[in-house]
């Protein structure tokens, strides 16, 4: 997904703010599950681009978009202040439709200065717990000391088999991707 220059502006900015009040990690957790929220709720981001919709009422609903509004009251390291902070300066700046996009950008640059890669694992049916701590083990290794954000998946189209995304690449050992090649192989003979 194209996130565009502003948002990944503002995301820089918001990640150096969030490095010098030490709540990096914190602000990590409450974007992903703004995203997630995004995700789930496809009307979030229209609100979001309405403009009848006041500030506050936006506020309020990023703030519980994010699980913001349920943190710890002590909030010890200041994430959900710089969350509100940050939320509020898209406001002002009329900038709030672009909290998705910058909250995409603030995950890819925090993955990126963690060495954290994302993995999901489908499979055809659920994976047995040695299948899976295996398939662990197997790309641990590859990703050479990389912090692993790992998923697993079910998806019974595959019919056999699994795919593994690691971040940008793909694996596909699928019964599914195997009968395509073979009727793509077929084809053009």
């Amino acid at each position: 997904m194209n996130q565009g220059l502003i948002p990944q502006r503002y995301a820089k900015a918001l990640y150096k703010v969030a490095l010098e009040r030490g709540c990096t990690a914190q602000l990590y957790e409450l974007m992903k599950r703004l995203e997630n929220s995004f995700c789930e709720n496809v009307d979030l981001e229209r609100v979001m681009e309405n403009p009848f919709v006041d500030a506050a009422r936006k506020e309020a609903l990023l703030l519980t978009a994010a699980g913001a509004d349920a943190a710890d009251a002590a909030d010890t390291k200041g994430a959900v202040a710089t969350f509100t902070d940050f939320v509020r300066l898209l406001e002002r700046n009329k900038r709030v439709e672009f909290v998705r996009g910058a909250a995409l950008a603030y995950i890819a640059l925090y993955r990126k200065e963690c060495n954290i890669s994302t993995v999901t694992v489908t499979s055809a049916t659920p994976l047995d717990p040695k299948a899976s701590e295996r398939l662990r083990e197997l790309i641990g290794k590859h990703l050479n000391g990389a912090t692993v954000e790992y998923r697993e998946q079910v998806d019974p189209d595959l019919i056999g088999g699994f795919t593994v995304a690691i971040d940008n690449r793909r694996l596909d050992a699928s019964i599914k991707n195997e009968l395509k090649q073979l009727r793509l192989k077929l084809l053009s003979h």
